[in-house]
C-alpha cells in the first residue's frame, strides 16, 4: 500500500489583537477575531469573582487586566464551538488514488470540559479515498477547529472520524489522538507524563485486520 504521510503540518491560530478598554461592565457581546460570538462582559465579571472567592484582590496592579485577559483566551480556546470545520472538507479534487492519505503528528490543545484545564498531544489522521481527495492541509484544520471546544478526548477522537467519513465518503478511516491531560498532571493523581490514547477506526480499516494493522503500524512508526 502507498502511504503519503505529512509531519506537524499545523501552524497555530493567528494572535489577534484584542478590544481595548477597562470599563468591563460596559462591555457587551462581541465578535472576536472571527472566533464567534463571545459574551466578554460576562467572562470577565466571572473571572472577578472567582478572583475573590479564592481570597484574592482583583483590584491590585497584577490582577487588574487578568479578567480581560482570561475571556480573550477563553474566546480563542473554544473559537471551535462558532465554527463549522466540515467546510474544510468539502474541498475536494477528483483524483484516482484509492490507497492511504495519512497526516501524523498534527499538534493541538483542547481543553477538557470537567475542569476546564488545557490537554494537548497530536492527532494521525488517516483515509482511503474513494475517487476524491481533499487538501492535506484541511485534515490539519479540522482537528485545530474541532480542538477549540470544551470536551472529552473521546469524542474529539469520534467527531474528527465521522466528518472525515460523512464529508469524504472514504471506504476508511482511521484517527487515533495520543495527548496529554493537565487534570492529571498538576492536580488530583498528578502523574505528569501519563499519555492517553484513543482512536476510531471505519470501514475497511476497522473491518480488515490486514488493513488495520497496516494503519496502526505506520503510525506507530517513528521517522
Amino acid at each position: 500500500m502507498s502511504v503519503l504521510t505529512i509531519d506537524r503540518p499545523v501552524s497555530p491560530l493567528p494572535d489577534h489583537a484584542s478590544a481595548s478598554g477597562t470599563n468591563s461592565s460596559r462591555r457587551s457581546a462581541r465578535k472576536v477575531a472571527g472566533m464567534g460570538q463571545v459574551d466578554m462582559a460576562a467572562i470577565e465579571q466571572a473571572v472577578t469573582t472567582i478572583l475573590r472567592a479564592v481570597g484574592e484582590d482583583p483590584n491590585r496592579p497584577g490582577l487588574l487586566e487578568t479578567p480581560r485577559r482570561v475571556a480573550r483566551m477563553y474566546a480563542e480556546m473554544f473559537a471551535g464551538l462558532h465554527q463549522d470545520p466540515a467546510r474544510h472538507l468539502r474541498v475536494q479534487f477528483p483524483e484516482d488514488y484509492d490507497e492511504l492519505v495519512l497526516v501524523k503528528d498534527i499538534p493541538f490543545t483542547s481543553m477538557c470540559e470537567h475542569h476546564l484545564l488545557p490537554f494537548n498531544g497530536v492527532a494521525h489522521v488517516a483515509y482511503l479515498p474513494n475517487g476524491h481527495v481533499t487538501g492535506l492541509s484541511k485534515l490539519a484544520r479540522v482537528v485545530e477547529e474541532v480542538a477549540r471546544r470544551p470536551q472529552v478526548q473521546e469524542r474529539m477522537t469520534q467527531t474528527i472520524a465521522d466528518l472525515l467519513e460523512q464529508e469524504l465518503g472514504t471506504s476508511g478511516v482511521a484517527v487515533v489522538i495520543e495527548s496529554e491531560h493537565s487534570c492529571m498532571a498538576i492536580r488530583g493523581v498528578r502523574k505528569s507524563g501519563s499519555l492517553t490514547v484513543t482512536s476510531s477506526l471505519r470501514g475497511v480499516l476497522k473491518s480488515d485486520p490486514n488493513s488495520r494493522a497496516e494503519v496502526m503500524s505506520l503510525i506507530r512508526r517513528k521517522k
